[in-house]
């Protein structure tokens, strides 16, 4: 009988808390280090709100001077006057977040993001290649710290409890799977703000003293609290490994790339159309090798000065045409200004999809795929612009105004969008019905005539009523069914009018008459 295969070894987790993120990325844009240079001075990020401009973080000096994440601008100038100011860029703190999460993947297996500025690293039976724990800990601090990156780090036995020492315990602390974390307060449970301040109310301040209250007494209070942040109980399971959580690892994409760099800087149009065109056809291969076809295109331009110009570009459906995208391209490379000239050119796509492998005739493949279609629909956007081309897809509505909506070209149909067997409608309705005065033989008769935009129409032949009832689960109790009636003046022009009410239905005084459509 062969021996039993040995345990796995404790899971371990790596927390890394980027607390001044935002402001080490300014730094680093700003090429300055921590105090010195424009650093130097009171320094905050703001980000505007409907109530004005409100702080998002704030350097040392600033923080010596009295801002604060969270006050008002105004409130902070108060105080410092002369307090500067950057725009926050939470999308590019969120990017370099992201970029350092496979960066940190040196340090174990994968990594995963704790936004806003943290990390967490699974570096479960990979200590002893850097000679332990401590040694793993000491090369992290020193290789982020050679970034411009001040991080607060600890190792635990699961997510929770690594967090929990990264930012109220000691930098650099290791917990092992016996340890306590009872003398943390109750924030390092990961709680929001709400829930917090009901613990503390009830004289809950650290970690230890939910110990001291039932479990029963505690589910109770937390009874219709689902969500992890908000029930105390949730976030202490997991931070003993009671219950798992669940984690979303970061996994490197290999976006297709292509790049040229020019021997010499380019100036003419013509010239940069045939780089294009070169990088399109290079990219073109890449993705068939891979069997992709590219829906959003980025296209960079190097200027000897250091300006980058991109442009970007989505297309209808995958494509890998070099000749169609090069075309597209050329109407957004018009108001380039090269400068002193373009020395590199750098197209990749962000987004693909697979494209099936093909060994018939290039038209007959156009053909069976629809990409002429698309290709159409591509011109178009780009001559006319992305909201301008649309296609009509019907809605599950029996009100004129709501059976249509808009979605893209060659967005496939969902559920619950086939067309609904109504009557024949007027191939063009107008935005909004307007209202007409109509004369009628009797309050339940047909319209004999009407007055519209100033002029008196004569109605010849009249159709109708088609009822539409009001959407009850949608509409208040006030709203007043429809009749609608296909008409036909003395000179053969035809209208789609509606009555809104029926007389003495006690919705609302008389009915009232709309024209909302023109047949054709």
């Amino acid at each position: 009988m062969p021996p039993p295969a040995p345990p796995p070894p404790p899971r371990r987790i790596l927390s890394i808390w980027l607390a001044q993120l935002a402001i080490d990325r300014w730094r680093l844009a700003q090429a300055v280090r921590a105090g010195e240079g424009a650093d130097a001075a009171p320094l905050v990020l703001i980000a505007e709100t409907a109530h004005g401009p409100r702080i998002t973080a704030a350097n040392r000096a600033g923080y010596d001077a009295g801002a604060a994440p969270g006050m008002m601008l105004a409130d902070a100038r108060a105080i410092c006057p002369a307090l500067a100011t950057a725009p926050a860029d939470p999308a590019g703190d969120l990017a370099l977040l992201e970029s350092l999460a496979l960066w940190a993947q040196r340090w174990g297996p994968w990594s995963a993001l704790d936004p806003p500025d943290g990390l967490v690293v699974d570096v479960t039976g990979v200590a002893h290649l850097h000679g332990g724990e401590r040694g793993l800990l000491d090369d992290a601090a020193r290789r982020l710290a050679a970034r411009g990156l001040a991080a607060r780090l600890a190792i635990g036995p699961t997510a929770g409890a690594a967090w929990a020492l990264a930012h109220y315990g000691e930098n650099g602390a290791i917990m092992q799977a016996d340890g306590s974390l009872d003398h943390l307060p109750v924030a390092a449970l990961r709680l929001d703000p709400a829930t917090l301040l009901v613990l503390r109310r009830l004289g809950l301040k650290r970690i230890g003293d939910l110990a001291g209250v039932a479990r029963d007494a505690l589910a109770r209070r937390f009874r219709n609290v689902r969500t992890p942040g908000a029930n105390p109980l949730i976030r202490l399971d997991q931070l003993r490994g009671r219950v798992p959580e669940p984690l979303l690892p970061v996994v490197a994409v290999d976006l297709p790339l292509v790049q040229r760099r020019l021997l010499e800087p380019i100036r003419h149009r013509a010239l940069l159309d045939r780089v294009v065109a070169d990088l399109c056809g290079d990219l073109a291969r890449l993705l068939e090798s891979r069997a992709l076809g590219a829906r959003r295109l980025e296209l960079g331009l190097w200027k000897v000065d250091g300006e980058v110009l991109v442009r970007t570009l989505e297309l209808a459906a995958a494509s890998r045409d070099p000749a169609h995208i090069a075309r597209l391209f050329a109407h957004r490379l018009d108001n380039v200004d090269a400068g002193f000239g373009i020395e590199l050119a750098r197209l990749r796509a962000p987004w693909t999809e697979p494209v099936a492998l093909s060994q018939r005739d290039l038209d007959a493949a156009a053909e069976a795929h629809g990409t002429s279609l698309s290709a159409c629909i591509d011109r178009l956007t780009a001559r006319l612009g992305p909201q301008a081309v649309r296609r009509p897809v019907p809605r599950a509505s029996h009100i004129p105004e709501r059976a249509q909506g808009w979605v893209e070209p060659l967005e496939p149909q969902a559920p619950g969008q086939e067309a609904l067997p109504l009557h024949a409608r007027p191939l063009k309705l107008l935005d909004r019905p307007e209202p007409i005065a109509v004369l009628y033989a009797s309050p339940d008769g047909l319209p004999r005539r009407f007055r519209w935009r100033g002029e008196v129409h004569e109605i010849a032949r009249a159709e109708g009523p088609e009822r539409i009832a009001p959407e009850w689960w949608r509409e208040r109790g006030t709203t007043r069914l429809r009749d609608y009636y296909r008409i036909e003046d003395g000179q053969g022009r035809r209208y789609w009018i509606y009555r809104a009410g029926l007389p003495d239905d006690g919705r609302g005084g008389v009915p009232e008459w709309f024209l909302q459509g023109l047949c054709g």
